[in-house]
């Protein structure tokens, strides 16, 4: 069985107009042959289709529909950030085209090329090297670190100073407007991070939602990761709140039943690093300072928890049927419940 990642069926609700589409490849890339298009699974924010015509095959990305997130969901800026980053750094998809008129699929949406490898999901497929995947995944992450900004011409993608006050009062704010019923925990964690925000520890290119099924790998040798996905709210910013959101996705196996149940990825296995191995297998690779990890994860767990409730506050106004997200409250209150465990225990 081929371990090369593969789409499904295109779920009910998030169908593509194929007529549309086509004449627009038509136009812009010569394509005649009838198109074929289905989905890659698992996927809250952005939605991911792989789109056949004849032996041609492209990834196609577009926002969720009925999406209200003021901000959110920027074609043009994800795939500005991977024309200029692709050209420096292998690891980044290279983006074909960006369609700005909604008129052709509803919202703006860009092509890009598909890189065929594995995806780590929420199952292992037998016989890859897990500890191996996750060191290659620390390295990959402080790699993207390294990278100056202005060398891939990316220097004016976001302001790094005051970075971390902006994205604590920001992620509050969305979490009042995405709100639908009471949750203390999740008060009681963003009030502690609004207490404690930290001056950055300095400032780089960020992912700000580096995960194992966020990144490709090679088929031949699953240690080597060939390309990394999802680049929507990539910024410039404090690296270690990237490593922190990284930490967020990571459920090892003492942590509660309730946090291993809405596991992200087969982190919990015995031949996974602990969160806290990750902290020092990054700073091994990096130098930087890494003591205020701990901050750093409480906040990636509050930002997880903003996103999932955005999520399910769309699902409760009726502006997506996804039934995947009918639970997606109570799982907000989860990760809300982990960051506080973190903080009491002193240690991710």
């Amino acid at each position: 069985m081929s371990l090369v990642d593969a789409p499904s069926a295109i779920r009910p609700g998030e169908e593509l107009d194929l007529a549309r589409l086509a004449s627009f490849l038509n136009e812009h890339l010569g394509v005649t042959e009838p198109l074929e298009v289905r989905q890659f699974p698992r996927g809250h924010s952005n939605l991911t289709y792989l789109v056949r015509a004849g032996n041609r095959q492209w990834v196609l990305r577009r926002p969720p529909f009925g999406s209200q997130v003021k901000g959110a969901h920027d074609m043009g800026r994800e795939y500005r950030i991977l024309s200029k980053l692709s050209a420096s750094w292998p690891k980044a998809p290279k983006p074909l085209l960006h369609c700005e008129d909604p008129e052709v699929l509803g919202a703006p949406f860009y092509l890009m090329e598909r890189l065929e490898g594995v995806i780590v999901r929420t199952e292992l497929p037998a016989g890859l090297p897990l500890r191996a995947i996750c060191e290659s995944f620390i390295d990959t992450l402080a790699e993207l670190h390294s990278i100056e900004p202005g060398r891939a011409g990316l220097d004016d993608l976001g302001k790094p100073e005051g970075y971390n006050q902006r994205q604590v009062l920001g992620w509050s704010q969305r979490y009042e407007k995405a709100q639908t019923e009471p949750a203390k925990e999740i008060d009681d964690l963003g009030a502690f991070l609004r207490a404690r925000i930290p001056t950055e520890s300095g400032a780089s290119l960020i992912h700000n939602d580096y995960k194992l099924d966020n990144v490709v790998l090679d088929p031949r040798e699953p240690s080597r990761i060939l390309g990394v996905l999802d680049w929507e709210m990539s910024t410039l910013g404090d690296p270690l709140m990237d490593l922190g959101t990284t930490l967020a996705y990571w459920v090892q196996a003492d942590d509660p039943e309730e946090l291993r149940r809405i596991a992200f990825g087969p982190t919990m296995s015995d031949d996974a690093p602990t969160r806290r191995e990750l902290v020092r297998l990054y700073a091994d690779k990096t130098g930087r300072d890494v003591s205020n990890a701990l901050y750093c994860y409480a906040f990636g767990l509050f930002k997880t928890a903003v996103v999932l409730q955005q999520i399910h506050y769309r699902y409760r106004q009726g502006l997506t049927s996804d039934p995947r997200f009918a639970s997606l409250g109570e799982s907000a209150r989860i990760l809300a419940r982990a960051g506080i465990r973190a903080i009491e225990g002193g240690s991710v």
